[in-house]
């Protein structure tokens, strides 16, 4: 498959979720709570598309497929792109947009704490998202703030296990995936330190 043709089929894939949503909305099929059920779905594919994104290098090093790198960048906007869903959600139907009570739920519920930091960090890596941006900015210090995604990555695990009270399964299982991601970076760390591998055979960083 071309490059053009896979950033076609991953743009049009990545939005069938929200229309998923949409039409289980319209049809009464998202339960008694059908904007919780919004919310928490939104939110859930943030995710997703956040480890989409971080399996991307690995995958390519198993593959050899260097193409997969095209479509990093499209995967991470459309972690956003749910991100702020998932956030308007929260702030227009649960909340009201009341400031005051906004604050309020920061302030007392540690996962949406977690859950606005993790937005929050998306921002600049979104902005920076850009070829004007790494130009601007340089490879080597693009690069350095866009390991920020680690972060965002194991703060919104955290966020989806804390947000689940009674079966946890779900939530470790992404945060085992989530482990093993940042494990075979970690690994790859190592062995450039000691100097186990050639520059021939290194794999690039995210």
């Amino acid at each position: 498959m071309k490059v053009k043709q896979l950033k076609v089929v991953v743009f049009i894939t990545s939005f069938v979720p929200i229309f998923l949503l949409i039409g289980g909305l319209l049809t009464n099929q998202l339960g008694a709570n059908p904007i919780e059920t919004l919310t928490r779905e939104t939110g859930l594919w943030a995710l997703r598309f956040l480890l989409l994104t971080l399996t991307v290098t690995p995958l390519k090093w198993l593959t050899g497929w260097n193409v997969l790198v095209t479509i990093r960048r499209m995967l991470g906007l459309y972690v956003f792109f749910y991100a702020l869903l998932h956030m308007l959600l929260y702030l227009w139907l649960d909340q009201f947009f009341d400031v005051d009570e906004i604050l309020k739920d920061i302030i007392k519920r540690p996962f949406i704490t977690i859950g606005f930091f993790t937005f929050t960090a998306l921002i600049p890596l979104v902005v920076t998202s850009n070829n004007a941006m790494v130009k601007r900015l340089g490879g080597k210090r693009w690069k350095k703030l866009h390991q920020l995604t680690y972060l965002i990555a194991i703060a919104s695990s955290i966020h989806f296990y804390m947000l689940v009270k009674q079966d946890k399964t779900e939530p470790l299982l992404y945060a085992g995936l989530l482990a093993l991601l940042l494990g075979m970076r970690l690994y790859q760390w190592y062995l450039k330190s000691a100097s186990m591998v050639s520059p021939r055979n290194s794999f690039s960083r995210l």
